[in-house]
Order: structure tokens, then sequence, then C-alpha cells
């Protein structure tokens, strides 16, 4: 987005504002103007009051546009003082949970309990506990519901608004994240898996779920880390009985591994903010 960088400081940061050629043309409705370049003019003026009344001033100068907020708001008048806004903790509960999430994190919650139980409870004796097998990929299944438009029923109303993109996909992974890792620090504890050997490859796949996510879609990224986690850890084990990947000795791979999903969804924040964005 072309931007003005002398619209001085927000919050004590510098402020990217879109250009007048921008606020023009999208008070005007200018075809010329792209749809990348118009979501990301709305995702401004959002929290950018100084961009609002530039837009209201511009916005002025087109009598179609000052005729058709006119009509606009004489019939919306009648009906606001009688309209009572959405309660603020249902909002508040849209932005950090999808409304499929529920029933997501309950069938993960419940396969956790299961590998609990067959590591107490199974007959045969395994070298690599089942917790250990599963936890760490787990969260990739909330992750997917979390983000996902084959899941999420919102998901259209959702993406459109200006406040979508990283910053809520990252706060549905922290609900996720924050269900599960509890859970899986019990599982660990009852089964004697080492924090360490869990929390770091279930922090680096997350990551790199996200990371890839914003190249391909969250939903096909976990579907793929999926694959690859049955492919690389889950087959050994039940083949062989043993998980190279998920030995001691590995766990400064999956902290390098969860450096660089960080490094890339860093780099690539904008991607989750534009109209052709994978989602």
């Amino acid at each position: 987005m072309s931007a003005d960088r002398s619209g001085g400081k927000s919050g004590g940061r510098s402020t990217e504002h879109p250009s007048d050629r921008l606020v023009r043309g999208y008070a005007h409705g200018d075809a010329d103007l792209s749809a990348d370049e118009a979501w990301a003019v709305e995702a401004h003026l959002e929290r950018c009051p100084g961009c609002r009344r530039r837009l209201a001033a511009l916005a002025a100068e087109v009598p179609a546009v000052t005729s058709l907020l006119t009509t606009v708001r004489a019939g919306l008048e009648p009906d606001l003082d009688r309209s009572a806004p959405a309660p603020r903790r249902r909002r508040r509960a849209a932005i950090w949970a999808a409304p499929v999430l529920g029933p997501w994190l309950a069938m993960v919650i419940g396969v956790s309990v299961v590998a609990v139980l067959l590591d107490r409870t199974a007959d045969w004796t395994r070298t690599v506990p089942t917790v250990l097998l599963l936890a760490p990929a787990l969260p990739l299944a909330g992750v997917a519901a979390a983000w996902s438009r084959g899941l999420d029923p919102a998901f259209e109303l959702t993406a459109v608004t200006p406040r979508a993109g990283l910053p809520l996909l990252l706060r549905r992974t922290l609900t996720v994240l924050a269900v599960l890792l509890p859970v899986h620090l019990a599982a660990g504890l009852l089964t004697g898996v080492a924090l360490a050997h869990w929390l770091l490859p279930s922090l680096a796949l997350t990551a790199t779920a996200l990371a890839l996510g914003s190249v391909i879609g969250v939903g096909r990224a976990t579907a793929v880390l999926g694959a690859l986690w049955t492919a690389a850890v889950l087959a050994p084990a039940v083949a062989l009985d043993r998980a190279p990947l998920l030995q001691p000795e590995r766990l400064p791979g999956w902290a390098a591994v969860l450096a660089v999903g960080v490094a890339v969804i860093l780099a690539r924040r904008r991607a989750y903010t534009t109209p052709g964005a994978p989602r």
C-alpha cells in the first residue's frame, strides 16, 4: 500500500497512512483501485481517526456518496435507538474462539485421555509412550478448526472484517494452546513423559502450521503436517517401536524449527490481511 509516513505517531510508534490518491480513490469508488489496496485502506481506517476524517472530507465532495449516506442514515436512525449492541462478552468470545472450536477441543481432549489410559493400563510394553506420540500433533486439529473455511461456518463473515488476519488467528491459536497444553502437561505427569519432550515439538508444529498456512492455507498446512507426522513419527513407532525424531538429542532441532516458524510468521504477517490470502 502506498503510504504517507508524515502522519505522525500513534501510540508512540510511527504510523503508515494511505496516500491521498488511495483515500480519494476509495472515497470516489475508483475502479482503478485494486482489491488489495481497498482492503488495506479499510483495515487502516478502522484504527486511524485522522484518516477517517480525511475520508469524510473527500466523500463530502462526491454528491452520490453524500446522498447515499443521507438516505442510509435516515433509514437506520429510527431503528438504532431501539437496537441493543451485542453483549461485549459474546464479541470477545468470537475473537478468541471460532464457534466450531468447542467440539474439536473436546474431541482432542478425549484422544489425550485415551492415550493416557493406554499408557497406564495397556498389557503391552512400548518404548515410546502413546502420549508422547500424540500430544505434539493434537494441537494441529484445534488450529485447523480455529481458522478454516471448511470447518468454521462463520468463516466468510469473520474473514472480511478489517480485524481479520494474523492477530485473530494468533488469538484463536492461543486459545487452543491454553486449553490443550495443561491437559497434555497432566498427561505427561501421569505417564512420566518429560515436559520438553512433547512441548517443543508441539510448539514447533503449531508455529510451522501458521507459517505454512500463509502460503497454502491453514487447513491444508495442518493436513500436510499431520501426514508428515504420521509418516515420520507414528509409522516408525508402530512398526519399529522407536521414534528417532522424539529422542532427547533432537530437541535442539525442534527448537530451531520453532524459531524458523516464528520468523516466517513475522515476515509474512501481512499475508493474512489481503483478500487473496490463502485460508
